[in-house]
Parts: structure tokens; sequence; C-alpha cells
């Protein structure tokens, strides 16, 4: 016998509805319910929004960004993950959107069939409203961690995208090979720090060379890699003598280690651990603890922030000129857009864009950047993630810019 049920049209209320209504018919004077509780009211706009199949953004994403940068509604950066087997991920994903839009979530959700991974942003005063919400809905989710932003001011995002994908992070592992469940063990932030204390410790980041360049533990393993996916074998092959040695691996909020513990597990190293919740878990429990933070510099992360300040101490410089900086962000050049570091001084030089080249092309009429998109190689097309750094290869900023001469050329 069931209350309510889902279906591919939505959630079938009725056998609820009828129950519901008998409940109150018979409890509603002595418990004095004059109204149903918010999950109920949750469960049917969400069942009208699945029949009404507005399960995408309509709005344009620029106008979002303005309504959400002008807004003074006190709102909550988070992230959560949870593995768990799911058989059908596409109908889960256009539920959860219905419910999460009802909520004023704003954030990158990925589901797969082995579970859920999601950075968010949310109203703060729904915020245990979403707990109630995934967890009365979802009761798989129970119990599951917010890891709540330590650095935000809650505009880390300005819509909603959940996506259905492979896994919900692409490690390139084949997980039939091995046994997942089994895991490395989970360390609290007291506990990372007796540890590190013990010389015989290695701490390996499992994270991407440019989120290691900003912030990283002391004494850390930092491998020069642009995906997970490539990390996992170069990490094997630079630890192949200390597999019996103590690991601690760690990535931002926790998620990139389940899998990565059960690997090293299964290749051979005998004592793996990580650090529960990752670096944000980390970093508020040392506060709350008073403990020492032995995580050095900005964690980076993958919302409008770019990243929330765990030391005040700066790792990293400036991609251009070369002074301490460890502000990431975007080329302003949409042809480019590489992901680089910047100091104020250069922002303001260069427009805030990694070179010459991309300041001067930005300048031009709208038609003529049309035209010359394919024909400009600009640093976008020529450097991975994070890997132009002008300070020390002299690229963009002294040459010419590519622009000028192209237009020099066409003029004659």
């Amino acid at each position: 016998m069931y209350i309510c049920q889902f279906n591919e049209g939505g959630w079938d209320t009725k056998p609820l509805r009828c129950w519901y209504s008998s409940f109150l018919s018979v409890r509603a004077a002595s418990l004095q319910l004059a109204q149903p509780p918010y999950w109920w009211h949750l469960l049917t706009r969400t069942n009208q929004l699945m029949k009404r199949k507005r399960l995408y953004n309509l709005v344009n994403s620029e106008e979002l960004k303005r309504r959400m940068l002008e807004s003074d509604e006190d709102r909550t950066t988070l992230s959560f993950y949870r593995y768990h087997n799911l058989e059908n991920p596409r109908q889960f994903r256009n539920q959860l959107f219905a419910g999460l839009d009802e909520l004023g979530v704003c954030g990158r959700i990925y589901v797969a069939k082995e579970g859920i991974n999601g950075q968010i942003s949310i109203p703060t005063a729904h915020l245990n409203n979403l707990r109630e919400y995934l967890e009365t809905t979802f009761p798989w989710t129970e119990g599951i961690r917010f890891n709540i932003a330590i650095d935000d001011d809650g505009k880390s995002f300005y819509k909603l995208k959940i996506k259905v994908r492979e896994k919900i992070v692409a490690d390139g592992l084949d997980d039939a090979t091995f046994d997942v469940t089994k895991r490395g063990q989970h360390l609290s932030a007291r506990e990372v720090n007796e540890l590190m204390d013990n010389p015989e410790t290695v701490v390996i980041d499992m994270r991407n060379h440019y989120e290691s360049e900003v912030g990283h533990f002391e004494g850390a393993i930092c491998p020069d890699v642009e995906t997970f996916r490539e990390a996992l074998p170069i990490v094997e092959e630079m630890l192949e003598s200390k597999k019996d040695k103590p690991l601690i691996m760690y990535c931002t909020g926790g998620i990139r280690c389940e899998k990565a513990s059960a690997y090293y597990l299964h290749k051979g190293f005998e004592k793996v651990y990580m650090i529960d919740g990752g670096i944000i878990e980390y970093a508020r429990q040392c506060k709350e603890q008073g403990l020492p933070i032995r995580f050095r510099g900005k964690n980076f992360v993958f919302d409008e922030r770019l990243g929330e300040r765990i030391s005040e101490e700066i790792i990293s410089e400036c991609h251009q000129c070369g002074k301490p900086c460890d502000a990431h962000k975007d080329c302003a050049n949409d042809a480019c857009h590489i992901l680089f570091i910047q100091c104020d001084e250069c922002a303001e030089k260069y427009d805030d864009c990694c070179s010459a080249t991309c300041s001067d092309f930005l300048k031009l009429p709208e038609e003529k950047q049309s035209e010359l998109r394919d024909q400009i190689e600009f640093n976008g097309k020529k450097f991975g993630k994070g890997r132009y750094k002008a300070a020390r290869k002299g690229a963009g900023l002294s040459e010419t810019s590519q622009v000028q001469e192209y237009l020099k050329s066409v003029i004659g």
C-alpha cells in the first residue's frame, strides 16, 4: 500500500490527498492543524510544474545574473553529494528540478546512476526547507552533509542547471574492476593535524593544478594536472614506493576522494585516509574548535566566486606581472575566456583581459569582432585552464597586439 507515488507525469497525489483529508477530519480539532505542512505545499507545486514541463530555465542568463546581483535577499552557498543507485536518473532530474526551482535554488547539479553531486545557492530562509524536501521526497538523502561555504555572499550562482551525466565525477575509472564501497578512512580536522605531524605521512592534493596553485596544505604533493581523471594514474606512479606509508588525500568537498581512496586501496596502498568533508569542512572545524589551520592560501571553487579565503597568506602570483595575487578570473574576451590570475593593476591596464590582443579585440565594433573571431589565435585556444602565465613566458604583453597587426595587414 502507498500514499503517494511518482510516475512519468509527476506525482500521483490522489491517495495522499485522501489520506490527508481523512487525517484532518479525525485529528484536526485535537492537533489544531489549520494548514498542511510545508512539504505538502511543495509537493503539490512540484507536481504542477512537472505537468507543465517547465523543467529548464526560460529567462536569459544575463537577466538572471542582473536580478541576482541587484537582490538584497540573504542566500547561502553550499555543496553536497551522495552515492546512491538511481534506476532512472532522467526522471529523478526532472523531479528534483521542479522541487528546487520552487525553493529558489540556483546552482549546478550533476545526476547519474551512481548518485548526485551539487553546488548550489539557496535563500537562507529556505535552508531547513531544503533538507526537509530532500529527505521527505528522497529518503536515501537522509543525513546528507551540507558543506556550507566559508567566504560567501550567496551570489555564487544565478541560475539552476541540473545535468544527467555518466558519472557525478569524471574519474575515468571502470567501477566494475574494484570494490568502490571499500573506501579510505575519514579524518576530522583534529585527526588530520595529528596525522600530518607524523613525518612518515604523505599528503596528496587530488585537485587540478589551477586549484592547488592558489592554496594547498603544508607539504602537500600537488600534481601538475588539468583533470581529476588525469591525476589518478599520475599519483599512483608518484607514490609507488610509498604504499606502506599513511596517505592523506583531500579535495574541495570530499567527493573526488571517495572514489579515489577506494581505487588506491585496490592498487595496494595500505593506509589510505581522506579529509572528511574536504577543505571546506576542515576549515570550518578548525575555526569552530580553535585548531591551527594547516591549509595555506585560498580554496578554489567552481562558481562565480572562484575562490574562498582560508588563510590570509597569498602563495600565488599574477600571471601577467608576477606580483603576489590569488584572484582567478576568466578573460573578459568571450572568444578567449581563459582562466588566469590577475592583479588589480593589470586588470585596469588590460581591461580584465589576459593580453593586449584580447583587450584590443573588445574595443572593436561587434561586426568586426565576429569577422576576426576565427582569424586570431587567442590564449584560450593555445593554453589549457590556468596554463597561460605571461609573466614567465612574455606572451601577449610585450608583443604587439595580434588585433593591431591583423588590421594593419588588411588595411595595407
